[in-house]
């Protein structure tokens, strides 16, 4: 767990879900798009008022790791950062079902540890979240089917990059399946993959439970 420290800069990583239509400009209303991220920047931002705090967004829709790789060291190296937080994965299984060109389990869990590599050689004392990639329920069978069966080898490699580095990991599976027990899975994951507002607040909710010490 960590505690936000003096001039802490704060990075968030990923794809659509953390993107949040997130503006590409300096404009200080938008820079952090909507969901999780935003949540959680409002909260660190106002609890950290005079402490220099920067947070920044760098999600980008339809993002797979090789995409993350390509952009790492404009969007996350050159950033510096000395938290970072990262969620990735599903796209892997989307973009395999639908266009044959995901990322096998092996190659996720090789090209993830090249990003974490490269972090900590720029600053070893960088502090890493890995947040766990989730699925709910698709609309048509096929796709769904295919997510639910395999995303479990994406869940298992993002929780052994965590462990081989010791780096903070936040569960997002059980928490959603369980929250799914006392409503529909879509009022949580619209489409199965992208949360509702109640779903990003649980995100949010998690990954302070998992990140913040009191």
């Amino acid at each position: 767990m960590i505690k936000i420290r003096k001039n802490d800069i704060i990075l968030f990583q990923g794809d659509s879900i953390t993107d949040g239509n997130r503006g590409r400009s300096s404009d200080p209303n938008h820079i952090h798009g909507h969901g999780y991220q935003y949540i959680l920047a409002s909260e660190i931002l106002a609890d950290n008022l005079g402490k220099n705090i920067t947070v920044y967004n760098r999600g980008v829709s339809g993002d797979r790791i090789g995409n993350l790789y390509a952009r790492w060291i404009e969007d996350c190296l050159n950033l510096e950062p000395t938290v970072l937080s990262i969620l990735i994965g599903i796209n892997e299984l989307i973009f395999e079902y639908d266009h044959k060109c995901g990322s096998s389990p092996e190659r996720f869990k090789k090209t993830y540890k090249l990003l974490i590599e490269e972090v900590l050689e720029r600053n070893p004392n960088t502090q890493i979240i890995i947040m766990e990639p989730f699925f709910g329920k698709h609309r048509e069978a096929a796709p769904g089917e295919y997510i639910k069966n395999n995303i479990v080898f994406y869940q298992k490699a993002a929780k052994e990059i965590a462990e081989e580095f010791n780096l903070i990991f936040v569960p997002l599976q059980e928490m959603f399946d369980e929250a799914s027990k006392s409503c529909d899975i879509f009022e949580l994951l619209w489409d199965g993959v992208h949360p509702t507002t109640a779903g990003h607040q649980l995100i949010a909710r998690q990954w302070k439970k998992y990140v913040f010490t009191e």
